[in-house]
Formats: structure tokens, C-alpha cells, sequence
């Protein structure tokens, strides 16, 4: 974790479904570059509405969200300008069946950074090679497996370089024997100073990776300590209770 000024910075951040269900319950939390937050909690605690928030996925009422500098706003070339440094990665592949892993991959640098091809293709193999999965880059998603689509996910978000990824579960739609290799892809990520919010219930991640886990419960923030102090010891009521159904 650098010293450096935090790179998210949400303050107070209230948000409501249909006007009666409060999802997000006035939560603050920052972000330094290069640390690595894992966020867990029950379901329905609101952390992946929180995350989707940092990018203008998830509208929310009150308070503010600032991404490197930059102000939240509902103005779109505000957010545009985010969301072409902060990369996400979903529950979901959400590839696009039709397109082999290399054009799922140039897509977003050729027709938002407007990159040429060449440029585009050269860092996109750069990264499947990253990822694991050079080998595959002319098949297509369907002939993949899901730990596999998964990191195509993984180099897809990464091949817009931005300065911040998010990672909404990642891990929970795969079968158990591809978790790790996705699960190794974004330990190597972590290991070159991404800054990384994470969302996942995968508690030897969180010890080995974290900087800080931030414990989410009905819209609120519980607790945040350091993955040796949260797991070892973790001074909420309500954190304890998590941690002896999970552990």
C-alpha cells in the first residue's frame, strides 16, 4: 500500500431500491493506490451494489464517490472518463459468444481508445499470455472452459489499462477446480500494484492478497481491520457470527 492520496474516495453514499429498501446506508471508505480491499459480508449486505457504484453501474441518492480525482456526476463524459479507468469483472463472463477471445479482447481499446488493430492485437496477446491462456486466443468462449472464460474476462478488463479493477465475485459461478486459476490471475495481478476491490468469499484470497478486508453487513459497514486481525480476531458481534459459519 503506497502513502499516496487515496485513489476512491466515497463519502456517506446512501442509495435506495423503489424508494423503500435502503441497500447502501450512508458508507464511507477509501482506496489507496496499489491496495487491495477484499469486501465480505452476508448475502444481500449490498457489497456488490457497492462496488457497482465506483463505476455508474448503480445510481446512488446521496453523498459522493471520487475515482482518481474525479467527482462522480451524472454528466456521461464524467463518467465515461471513469469507466475507461476502472475496469470490472462479474460474476458473469458476459463474453460475446460470437467473437473468438482475441476480438472479445480488442474490442473496447479499438473502438474506445480508438487504437489501431495491430496496437490493439499486441496487447491483447501480451495479456492472454499474461492470463494463461495465449493458446486459446482464437477460439471462442463456448469452447472454453469457465475458468478460462473467466481470465478472458480478466485480460478483456485489463487491455483498456486501467488504473483501478473491481471484482464482483468473480469466482462464484465456477466449478471448484477452476477457482484457482483465476484466483492465481488476480494474486499475480495483485503482486504488480493493481489497485483491486474485491467482492468474493474466498478466505485464503483475502488472508494471502489483502491489504484490508471491509466487512459488509445489511448496508452498512461493520468492521474494517487487516486480514490478520479480521480473521484472527475480529472485534464485532456481528463479524464473529459471519466468520463461524464461513471458517
Amino acid at each position: 500500500m503506497t502513502d499516496n492520496n487515496p485513489i476512491i474516495i466515497a463519502e456517506n453514499v446512501e442509495k435506495w431500491y423503489d424508494n423503500n429498501f435502503h441497500v447502501l446506508q450512508g458508507i464511507s471508505l477509501t482506496v489507496a493506490p496499489q491496495e487491495v480491499v477484499v469486501i465480505m459480508g452476508p448475502s444481500g449486505s449490498g457489497k456488490s451494489t457497492f462496488i457497482r457504484t465506483f463505476n455508474a453501474l448503480e445510481p446512488y441518492q446521496k453523498g459522493s464517490i471520487t475515482i482518481d480525482g474525479i467527482k462522480l456526476s451524472h454528466d456521461l463524459k464524467n463518467i465515461e472518463t471513469i469507466r475507461q479507468e476502472v475496469g470490472m469483472v462479474f460474476q458473469q463472463f458476459n463474453l460475446f459468444p460470437h467473437l473468438t477471445v482475441l476480438e472479445n479482447v480488442t474490442l473496447a481499446p479499438i473502438w474506445v481508445r480508438h487504437w489501431q488493430r495491430e496496437k490493439a492485437e499486441t496487447i491483447a496477446m501480451q495479456l492472454l499470455e499474461r492470463v494463461g491462456i495465449l493458446e486459446q486466443s482464437q477460439k471462442y468462449p463456448g469452447q472454453l472452459s469457465g475458468g478460462q472464460q473467466q481470465r478472458v474476462a480478466i485480460a478483456r478488463a485489463l487491455a483498456m489499462q486501467p488504473k483501478i479493477m473491481l471484482f464482483d465475485e468473480p469466482t462464484s459461478a465456477l466449478d471448484p477446480e477452476m477457482i484457482k486459476e483465476v484466483l492465481d490471475t488476480m494474486r499475480s495481478l495483485a503482486d504488480s500494484g493493481m489497485t483491486m476491490v474485491c467482492v468474493t468469499h474466498e478466505v485464503g484470497f483475502a488472508r494471502e492478497v489483502a491489504d484490508r478486508v471491509v466487512f459488509m453487513d445489511s448496508g452498512k459497514i461493520v468492521e474494517i481491520a487487516t486480514p490478520d486481525e479480521f480473521f484472527s480476531d475480529p472485534k464485532e458481534v456481528r463479524s464473529q457470527k459471519f466468520l463461524a459459519q464461513i471458517l
